[in-house]
């Protein structure tokens, strides 16, 4: 027995020595908080360092834990996501690597092919941490060992809540298809779970035959029973843009979610069930540790618990004004994603419900996100631990009306513009209380993980890292200056990306296809929208020094057409021609890289003087 607890013990010093990195120093505790359809003017700090009011420009917001949390880290005022959907942005994000260069465009990849790279949980644990996920992951990342194979454990909101009975109003069933690449219901279902447990389900959408009457009358007497307002101007009707909770404060989904990772902190060193009664072990004291909390909100169903929508309910908001007349100046790619995710046709009370609602959830949000950050480092204080604290603040943005719409997808400030807080317990690191307004990227955050982790990111190995690591943009700014953001999306309006400077928005089709995704048509014609005629290339440029709001494109301006062309040709030379991969994805390795640019991507601008219009 006595030879047994000395070869444990001697396991259990191992195990603590590789707590330390290649440098002989600590590896900290990684917690990475990614929200969802998160706009960064939900948070007073946020606006108060780029504005200079609480306010958002469109009114009242309330968010007293995350200020806290960034007056104790530090802000990047000027994060950029690399795609206005769920899907590829997340995986940009876990891989660090562009959309163009992974070929991650919309909703599926896997790691078959040759050219793929491990996520970022992935390299953690083969450096010795162990892995968990809460809530949305969503990267859309396929492997053949399945979630064991990205996290150690995994609890999906779907999956293991939801539909284990812990949530609130969710789709619970559906189809759909894509014609041409527009989205398009077929069919879909939705549920309601009670406080009391008690479920009620009914068939909300329908595109073939009439919806049964009991189905119609249960989604109604819902719709009247939580005030749902949902978005009936778009060819997704059933999409919920405001409402009240079913669930009191402690029984949301994104409640469950916490409870969750509370749990895994709190049974340290132990088996436990989960809240649907699956077995897993809880953190491990002989590991450092990485945990991703993927939390739901604001994202549809928006409907914050009554005690947060009280508060917000009578709050006057100014909504966005938008005009048909600006239709006029979208190119067709963006008219069709207008058609797709329009809500100015909502009634002036609707669309403040939405803003009224959106806010209020953000501010229910706020509570989870300081609940998660004190447990967070309450663990680290018990064992002795650093940490570092990584808040995606949305893995994109959301439309309130903007641009006519009330989504994402789009290359506006909205869908793309975010913002990101780090905070240390090394604050030579990320000083407490500093605001960085350089452009960063979401791919930053692979590389800010792996480095703080003592990993070696100049290795050869890491070379397919797009992004930096966020200490060195606040301790070499010169050498980690960007001077444009970059991103690619192709959902709702086809193949488009944008690049977004200090002074100028500007976005493109780069494909003539739909879709790419099949062995014959990888990169073909790959250099079409460079030498295609100019409207072809259906092009936007807003110049934010006197249009911060994006409302006049003038790619097809007199005054402006040498520098729409100037940015049609920086940026298609960098997504198209400087390692773009098109991959298909249901074959196990087939992949084109296309590389006729390479080194494009140089983060300069050099525009010409001459083609600046002055203001």
């Amino acid at each position: 027995m006595r030879i047994n607890n000395l070869k444990y013990a001697i396991l259990i010093l191992i195990s603590l020595l590789d707590v330390k990195n290649s440098n002989g120093q600590s590896k900290p505790n990684i917690l990475w908080i990614i929200t969802d359809d998160h706009r960064p003017d939900s948070i007073e700090y946020f606006n108060e360092v780029t504005t200079g009011k609480k306010e958002s420009s469109l009114g009242y917001v309330s968010s007293p834990n995350i200020n806290k949390m960034a007056k104790e880290g530090t802000m990047f005022t000027n994060a950029f996501c690399n795609s206005p959907m769920c899907t590829p942005s997340r995986s940009s994000m876990q891989s660090g690597r562009y959309p163009f260069r992974s070929g991650h465009y919309k909703f599926k990849s896997n790691q078959t092919a040759e050219h793929t790279r491990p996520t970022v949980s992935q390299t953690l644990r083969e450096n010795g941490y162990g892995t968990a996920v809460f809530g949305k992951t969503g990267w859309g990342i396929q492997n053949k060992g399945g979630d064991k194979a990205f996290y150690d454990h995994t609890i999906q909101f779907g999956r293991d809540l939801l539909r284990q009975g812990f949530g609130d109003i969710y789709t619970s069933g559906g189809k759909y298809e894509f014609p041409d690449g527009i989205f398009e219901v077929v069919y879909s279902d939705e549920t309601v779970i009670y406080p009391d447990g008690k479920t009620v389900s009914y068939r909300k959408q329908q595109r073939d035959g009439e919806i049964l009457k009991k189905d119609k009358v249960l989604k109604t007497k819902i719709d009247e029973e939580f005030d749902i307002l949902r978005v009936y101007t778009r060819p997704n009707q059933g999409l919920i843009i405001g409402g009240v909770n079913p669930q009191p404060i402690g029984k949301t989904l994104d409640s469950y979610v916490l409870q969750e990772f509370e749990n895994y902190l709190k049974n340290q060193d132990k088996r436990f069930k989960t809240l649907a009664g699956k077995e897993i072990d809880g953190a491990s004291s002989t590991k450092p540790l990485m945990v991703n909390i993927g939390y739901t909100w604001p994202h549809t169903p928006v409907l914050p618990p009554k005690k947060f929508r009280d508060k917000f309910k009578n709050k006057k908001y100014n909504i966005p004004e938008f005009s048909t007349d600006e239709l006029s100046n979208f190119p067709p790619q963006l008219v069709t994603l207008y058609n797709e995710c329009k809500a100015d046709q909502l009634t002036d009370e609707e669309k403040l419900q939405a803003i009224q609602d959106y806010y209020a959830f953000c501010a229910y949000g706020d509570a989870l996100i300081g609940e998660s950050v004190e447990a967070f480092k309450k663990y680290c204080k018990k064992n002795k631990q650093e940490y570092i604290i990584i808040f995606t603040i949305g893995d994109h943005g959301w439309h309130l009306g903007e641009q006519g719409i009330m989504a994402k997808f789009g290359p506006w400030k909205q869908s793309v513009h975010n913002a990101a807080i780090v905070v240390s317990s090394d604050k030579n690191k990320f000083p407490a209380g500093k605001v960085v307004d350089n452009i960063v990227e979401f791919v930053d955050f692979a590389p800010t993980m792996l480095t703080s982790a003592g990993i070696n990111i100049n290795e050869e190995k890491y070379n397919y890292l797009d992004g930096y690591n966020l200490a060195e943009v606040i301790s070499k700014p010169e050498e980690t200056n960007r001077e444009y953001a970059i991103g690619e999306v192709n959902v709702v309006c086809g193949h488009r990306a944008f690049m977004r400077t200090k002074d100028f928005g500007f976005s493109m089709r780069t494909r003539d296809r739909w879709d790419v995704a099949n062995s014959t048509n990888l990169n073909k014609d790959i250099q079409w929208a460079l030498t295609c005629e100019r409207l072809k290339a259906d092009m936007a440029l807003y110049d934010l020094r006197v249009d911060p709001l994006e409302k006049h494109n003038l790619a097809n301006d007199k005054k402006y057409l040498a520098l729409a062309d100037w940015f049609r040709n920086k940026l298609g030379s960098i997504v198209l021609g400087d390692g773009r991969a098109e991959v298909d994805w249901i074959k196990p390795n087939s992949y084109s890289i296309s590389n006729f640019a390479g080194g494009a991507d140089d983060k300069k601008l050099s525009i010409p003087k001459n083609i600046i219009p002055e203001i």
